[in-house]
């Protein structure tokens, strides 16, 4: 009986121990084996050494999950295909395990994303060389999706090349060219090169080209030591034109050009209330001087017919004769001209004493409102003179 219970008892510890390592267990990371998460599968046409199973998987650095698989897409997928149409992609599938929620909402929005341009690429991590899945958003139009002929077994995400691999294979071909080439033949053409530019340059008159070098240099000399005076003369300009603007500065903030340009205004304004006031006697000044020139120009050409009558007096016969002919009609003429020369001379006078009368209420007006060292003193006008006709 004893014996029976000591058995009882040590199966009931063995049970309580393996339920409660059970449970340890699930609280510890079991529980993941419940979590929903979201698996992806992406196809490069490129060499991806360096990237294991287990490696990490990050969205710009930050951790989302680990690769799942690695293998070829003629195992994968490509079974029953000819060999010689076998795509030969590699599909790497990841799983993002970060979270359920984050799980969720990536096969959610995983579509949308492929379309806006979410892709996988293999980056290196650091100088080890090892690589680890990054997804980052590049250009769709640039990294398209390759072209498959089979259903995904998980959702397709495209990938895009590694650049430090494309580095790293581009460097490879250049360095399989640089073994393709001919090195002998290149040493060969570069001795001949340097044969020929050693024939060339024993060719040059290196005496002459050193003497033309050296009167170049001297005319450059020569040509530095006049230009500087020049620069003197300049920098001399630059700074009196520097005083210059100076003065013109303190003259606008002091307000003296403000003030200059308002009494050459007021001074224009009378000037001009000037001309208006004369101009009917400048009208007739300028009359008066045309009849002057006209009589001038008949005088001018009188003594170039008849030098001596000019000397002697007396006009010729054939103009006695032509002004005895005129006869009553001429002296009318000449009557009716005084006549008029009188009616203007009249007229002006009473139009001058006018404008005095004018003129001289304006300055008054003027000397009561211009201040003190602002009165303009406006001279009278004499009267015209009477020009005899």
């Amino acid at each position: 009986m004893e014996e029976g219970k000591r058995h009882y008892r040590l199966g009931l510890f063995v049970t309580v121990s393996i339920l409660a390592l059970a449970v340890l267990l699930f609280v510890l990371g079991g529980r993941k084996l419940f979590q929903p998460t979201y698996t992806f599968e992406s196809y490069f046409d490129e060499s991806v050494a360096g990237l294991e199973i287990g490696a990490p998987l990050r969205y710009r650095g930050v951790p989302l999950g680990e690769v799942s698989e690695i293998l070829d897409s003629a195992a994968a997928y490509e079974r029953d295909v000819p060999l010689d149409k076998r795509r030969n992609y590699i599909v790497v599938r990841a799983k993002v395990t970060l979270s359920a929620i984050e799980a969720i909402q990536v096969r959610r929005d995983a579509p949308e994303l492929v379309k806006l341009g979410l892709r996988a690429q293999t980056q290196f991590a650091g100088i080890t060389g090892q690589q680890y899945l990054a997804l980052d958003f590049l250009d769709p139009a640039k990294y398209p999706p390759l072209e498959f002929g089979w259903a995904p077994k998980y959702d397709y995400v495209p990938s895009a090349p590694n650049r430090a691999g494309q580095i790293l294979s581009k460097a490879q071909v250049f360095m399989a060219s640089l073994s393709e080439v001919d090195a002998r033949a290149l040493g060969e053409n570069l001795n001949k090169l340097l044969v020929s530019l050693n024939a060339k340059v024993g060719e040059l008159p290196m005496a002459r080209l050193t003497a033309d070098a050296d009167e170049v240099l001297r005319s450059a000399n020569a040509t530095i030591v006049r230009a500087q005076p020049l620069v003197t003369d300049l920098k001399q300009s630059v700074d009196n034109l520097a005083v210059i603007t100076r003065s013109v500065r303190g003259v606008a903030d002091r307000g003296d050009l403000d003030r200059t340009m308002k009494h050459i205004d007021e001074a224009l304004e009378r000037l001009n209330g000037l001309l208006g006031d004369n101009q009917y006697d400048v009208r007739v000044i300028v009359r008066d001087l045309r009849k002057s020139a006209e009589n001038l120009r008949e005088l001018s050409s009188t003594i170039k017919r008849y030098p001596a009558g000019a000397l002697v007096g007396g006009p010729p016969e054939d103009l006695e004769s032509a002004a005895g002919e005129s006869g009553v009609d001429g002296a009318l003429s000449v009557r009716r001209e005084k006549g008029q020369v009188k009616a203007d001379v009249e007229q002006r006078r009473e139009t001058g004493q006018q404008a005095r009368h004018v003129r001289g209420g304006a300055a008054v007006a003027d000397r009561a409102g211009a201040g003190e060292g602002d009165v303009f003193d406006l001279p009278e006008r004499p009267d015209p003179p009477t020009v005899a006709h």
